[in-house]
């Protein structure tokens, strides 16, 4: 018969276990077997994790581990692995570490010689790109985009010019203008967002983002929740035949050595058509390689 590891045969194992985003049903078995034997679980919000484990009748000693206090409390938990004790590392809700703490954790142990094993589970992101019908051999996480606008703006504007899948989350209270700078910036580009994924009340968009404001507004129940957005790649000079002319490749260069990126690509599209995209995309390399050429000490 095949050997299966469930639960560590040696102490001091830290275990980095995936829990639900959503439905409760999706915590498999080799999970629970671990949280009921492992001495402690560190848990992000230690409310949250005991209304999940307690109806399963895990009532495993927790201790909190989030962004304020993880810090401080890595060096306790690393003393119970040197104990020989077994510590769970989960979080609220998916895989740990992917937009959640635990990094500190996982990188001490790591360098502190403690047997460390994953027990995967639910992930937001992948759960996502699983049904978002985009590619998915190349794609990039991106974690939540930044609150203020501007610093969003440009995020966008990166991940829209680059060759890969990308994936962000969104909240509630940013979901709608998000959508709608994505509207501004890319109204063809095809989008996915996936609200309250593996809930009760799941709900996926997919077309345009140009109609993805729309599609939000039509139901005040659509800007509620938790989001996760799957962005398709930047589409390929041979498939929409928009590769630069010798002439705007130099205009773009003049525009780039006098102004910032941003700006300079913007201005070019205005004057051409040209997708702004693209255009910020190409503008970004020549700034960089500006830089690497005042590099040079040749």
């Amino acid at each position: 018969m095949e050997a299966r590891e469930t639960v560590s045969t040696q102490g001091g194992t830290l275990w980095v276990v995936a829990t639900p985003i959503g439905n409760r049903a999706d915590l498999g078995q080799r999970a629970r077997d671990v949280l009921s034997h492992v001495s402690r679980i560190a848990a992000e919000d230690t409310r949250h994790s005991r209304a999940l484990l307690a109806p399963l009748g895990i009532d495993t000693p927790l201790v909190s581990l989030h962004e304020h206090n993880e810090e401080q409390r890595v060096a306790g938990l690393l003393a119970q692995l040197a104990a020989g004790e077994d510590v769970a590392l989960i979080s609220d809700a998916g895989t740990p570490l992917v937009s959640d703490p635990g990094f500190r954790l996982v990188r001490g142990a790591r360098e502190a010689g403690h047997a460390l094993r994953a027990v995967p589970g639910p992930s937001a992101p992948l759960a996502a790109l699983a049904v978002s019908g985009m590619p998915s051999d190349r794609f990039c996480f991106e974690g939540f985009l930044p609150h203020a606008a501007g610093a969003r703006e440009r995020r966008l504007a990166e991940l829209l010019a680059r060759p890969q899948t990308g994936i962000v989350f969104e909240s509630a209270h940013r979901i709608l203008a998000a959508a709608r700078e994505l509207a501004v910036q890319a109204p063809d580009r095809s989008v996915f967002l996936g609200r309250e994924l593996t809930k009760q009340y799941e709900e996926h968009y997919y077309g345009p983002a140009g109609r993805l404001p729309e599609w939000l507004e039509a139901d005040a129940w659509r800007t509620r929740g938790e989001f996760v957005l799957v962005l398709a790649p930047a589409p390929t000079v041979d498939e929409d035949g928009d590769a630069l002319s010798g002439e705007h490749e130099r205009l773009l260069a003049g525009l780039v050595a006098e102004l910032p990126v941003k700006r300079a690509a913007r201005l070019l599209a205005d004057a051409t058509g040209l997708p702004r995209n693209r255009l910020y995309a190409r503008a970004l390399e020549l700034q960089q390689a500006d830089r690497e050429e005042g590099d040079d000490p040749a």
